[in-house]
């Protein structure tokens, strides 16, 4: 049933907003089937929630709804081992063991802490734009820039190796995707000495001998990404720092929880702006007059930002896995069932947003949910609302023109475009 909302083609077609609405109305939490996808096997079949209140109230319920039992993504990892693995991810785990690791990182996001980056994040934000004045660009790849850079900053990864941050994004978020699945980047013969020893461990299979693909997210598919890891701990235990690499290393974690910081840094870190900053450039260019209402009123930027996370979701939706039989939405969920909330229709839900279809550069309140919500409401919320702002504010004096049309990620869980033409003339 419903197995539209879980197929990655839906939505390289556009997110499905009037679905979502139907099923809001009708079947609030539904069962959804879901069906093979090129080589990714069938998979047992999951609730959807779809209001707002109840995205909500499972997100704040971890004793209910687990992050930590079956992970946060809809697929099941394949073997007990990738599970093992994803299990010790921060974005995986419920309290007390979430919060332990979310203290030891926590600050380097504070808002006083990102106040100290914003100077120099203005500065990259208006070098970018400047250089792509007068000229004819994909917005999505200039716009992935300043999330990669700002994250090798907080990493301490040197200037030389930040591309491979935005390629290992690319074959995690983009598996659905065969032109963002084998996406490699980086200048080899640029990077730093222990980057190229690293991407030699990168694995050349990407099916199992059992005809199966390698799951993108398991250790083995991210190889090269985990021995850069090491090389760069090793590192900073050497030259410590004030990067958030040096924090972890202090804080005490295990080797395997430091992986799956360095993996969740490197990975979530980047792919909300990245899908957030083209969607929201796309989302003014179709409602002109919400752009020129901002760019009379620059005032209005911040919320003018929170509308277009709220109308353009970077991240569709979060798996959970029920921890008890339980009634949700008129449904009864038995325990081990896998609970997925759509972010993407609780941010359209009429009950919550008066005229939710309307794009509203003032709008306010706007409780939307494109950051979650309850104890894994996004660390880096902050940073990324900093890093929007100062991308937008460099953008508005200026001209952006459509020269093609934009291009979506086919996706089920990131809500991005992998091309956007444009031209910006600068202003006389």
């Amino acid at each position: 049933m419903h197995e539209e909302i879980f197929l990655p083609a839906t939505y390289a077609a556009g997110v499905p907003y009037a679905t979502f609405a139907e099923l809001r109305a009708a079947s609030p939490v539904a069962w959804v089937d879901e069906p093979a996808v090129g080589p990714w096997p069938a998979g047992p079949g999951y609730w959807a929630v779809f209001r707002h209140a109840d995205v909500k109230h499972v997100l704040r319920s971890p004793d209910l709804f687990s992050s930590n039992l079956g992970a946060t993504q809809i697929r099941d990892p394949d073997t007990p081992e990738d599970l093992a693995f994803v299990r010790a991810m921060m974005l995986n785990q419920d309290p007390p063991d979430h919060s332990r690791l979310r203290r030891i990182v926590a600050a380097a996001f504070t808002p006083r802490a990102v106040r100290a980056l914003e100077d120099t994040i203005n500065e990259r934000a208006r070098t970018l734009v400047a250089s792509a004045l007068g000229e004819d660009t994909d917005f999505v790849e200039l716009a992935a820039d300043l999330p990669v850079w700002t994250l090798a900053h907080i990493m301490g990864v040197p200037d030389s190796d930040r591309r491979l941050l935005y390629d290992w994004a690319s074959r995690v978020i983009g598996y659905q995707d065969p032109d963002y699945a084998g996406l490699s980047t980086a200048d080899a013969a640029a990077t730093s000495p222990m980057a190229r020893e690293a991407m030699k461990h990168r694995p050349s299979e990407t099916v199992r001998p059992d005809g199966r693909p390698i799951n993108p997210r398991s250790y083995t598919a991210l190889a090269d990404m985990f021995a850069y890891a090491h090389a760069l701990a090793a590192e900073k235990r050497s030259r410590p720092s004030g990067d958030i690499m040096s924090r972890m290393l202090e804080g005490g974690l295990t080797t395997q929880e430091f992986e799956n910081m360095f993996f969740l840094f490197a990975v979530a870190g980047n792919e909300t702006l990245r899908n957030g900053i083209p969607g929201g450039l796309l989302t003014l260019l179709e409602h002109p007059a919400e752009l020129a209402r901002l760019r009379a009123d620059p005032s209005l930027l911040p919320s003018a930002v929170e509308e277009m996370l709220r109308y353009w979701p970077p991240v569709m939706d979060f798996r959970r896995t029920a921890t008890t039989p339980l009634a949700l939405g008129g449904q009864n969920i038995a325990a081990g069932d896998k609970v997925v909330v759509y972010h993407a229709s609780a941010n359209r839900d009429e009950t919550v947003f008066p005229s939710p279809d309307r794009f509203d550069v003032a709008r306010t309140p706007n409780d939307h949910v494109s950051f979650g919500f309850g104890p894994h409401f996004c660390l880096g919320a902050h940073l990324a609302r900093t890093q929007m702002r100062a991308v937008f504010r460099e953008l508005l004096p200026h001209d952006a023109t459509l020269t093609g049309a934009p291009v979506r990620l086919a996706s089920n869980f990131q809500n991005g475009l992998k091309h956007l033409p444009v031209h910006l003339t600068p202003t006389p």
